[in-house]
C-alpha cells in the first residue's frame, strides 16, 4: 500500500500545476496577439474549470468539460458556452497538446434581433444628455458605429476634419479600419478637441474612458429620455447600420463601415429594417 501511495506522490510531482500551466496559456495568447477581451474570458474561463474539476490540468478529461457545462453554464447564452469551450480547447491545444472539449456538442449560436432605436429616440437621447462632453460621446458612438471599445481609445491624429473621416488602431481582430462620422458633429468635436489640447485621447488625459463609464452614460441617458427599450452602446451601434440601410446604402458599405470579416454578420440588419418593411406592397392592396 505504501508503494502504490509513493508512486502516486511521484506521478503527481511529474505533472504540471495549475499555475504554471495558467502562465503558459496566458504566455500563448499574448503570443497570438489575441485581444485583452479574450485574453481575460480565456484565463478566466480556464482557472473556473480547473477550480470546479479540483484536477491538474494533465488530469483534465471531457467528462470534466460535461459536468462544468452541466453545473456552470445551463443557463447561459449560446455564445457563452461557444467561448468557453474554445477557451479550453486553445489552452489545451496550445500548452499540452491535446484537446479535452473533442466530441463534446457545440449549441447553435442564438440569432437574437438587436434592439434598435428609432430616428425619434435617438434624437430625445442627445437631448437628454446631462453634459457637452455626455453629449459628443453619444453622437459619435451614433455617427461613426464604433465599438465602445474603439470610441475610448481615439486620439486627435485619428480624425481628419476636412474628410469627416478616422481611423481605429488596432481594432478587433488587430485590424485597422476607416470610419465616417458627421459634418454636423464635425465641428462641435473640433471645438472640444482644441479646448481640451492637453488630453492624449479625444475624451481623456492620460488614460483611456473605461468602457463602463461610457455603459454608464449611455444607460443613464436613456433613462432620462425615458426610453422604454434596452439601451447600450451597442445600441447606437445597430442604429447606425439599421439607418443606413433603411436610407438605401448597400449592405457591402455597411460592412466595411462596421469591420465585419463577413457579410453574413452584417446581415443580421436585413431583418430589422423597418422602413424597408414598411414600403413593401401588400398583396391584398393590389387585389
Amino acid at each position: 500500500r505504501s508503494s502504490h501511495y509513493l508512486l502516486w506522490l511521484f506521478y503527481r510531482e511529474l505533472l504540471m500545476d495549475q499555475q504554471e500551466f495558467l502562465k503558459r496559456v496566458e504566455t500563448e495568447i499574448k503570443i497570438s496577439k489575441l485581444s485583452d477581451y479574450t485574453l481575460k474570458n480565456y484565463m478566466g474561463f480556464n482557472k473556473l474549470l480547473l477550480k470546479h474539476a479540483n484536477k491538474s490540468p494533465e488530469e483534465i478529461e471531457k467528462q470534466d468539460i460535461k459536468y462544468f457545462l452541466v453545473d456552470k453554464m445551463e443557463n447561459r447564452a449560446a455564445s457563452s458556452t461557444i467561448l468557453f469551450l474554445a477557451s479550453i480547447r486553445f489552452a489545451y491545444t496550445n500548452v499540452l497538446e491535446k484537446d479535452p472539449t473533442a466530441g463534446v456538442k457545440r449549441p447553435k449560436r442564438e440569432q437574437r434581433i438587436p434592439s434598435v432605436l428609432t430616428k425619434l429616440e435617438v434624437i430625445k437621447l442627445f437631448e437628454s444628455a446631462q453634459t457637452h462632453k455626455s453629449n459628443l460621446i453619444l453622437q459619435l458612438l451614433y455617427s461613426s458605429g464604433l465599438r465602445v471599445s474603439e470610441i475610448v481609445n481615439l486620439k486627435k491624429q485619428d480624425l481628419d476634419f476636412e474628410e469627416n473621416t478616422g481611423w481605429v488602431r488596432e481594432g478587433k481582430g488587430k485590424k485597422d479600419r476607416m470610419f465616417i462620422f458627421s459634418k454636423k458633429l464635425s465641428k462641435k468635436l473640433k471645438k472640444f478637441i482644441e479646448k481640451n489640447s492637453e488630453y492624449n485621447y479625444i475624451f481623456s488625459k492620460t488614460t483611456p474612458l473605461t468602457t463602463r463609464n461610457i455603459q454608464k452614460i449611455v444607460q443613464n441617458t436613456a433613462k432620462i429620455a425615458e426610453i422604454n427599450k434596452e439601451v447600450h452602446p451597442h445600441t447606437l451601434r445597430h442604429s447606425f447600420a439599421t439607418h443606413l440601410l433603411d436610407s438605401g446604402i448597400d449592405l457591402r458599405k455597411i460592412q466595411f463601415l462596421l469591420g465585419h470579416s463577413s457579410i453574413a454578420t452584417t446581415q443580421i440588419y436585413t431583418h430589422i429594417s423597418r422602413e424597408q418593411v414598411k414600403d413593401i406592397k401588400n398583396p391584398l392592396d393590389s387585389l
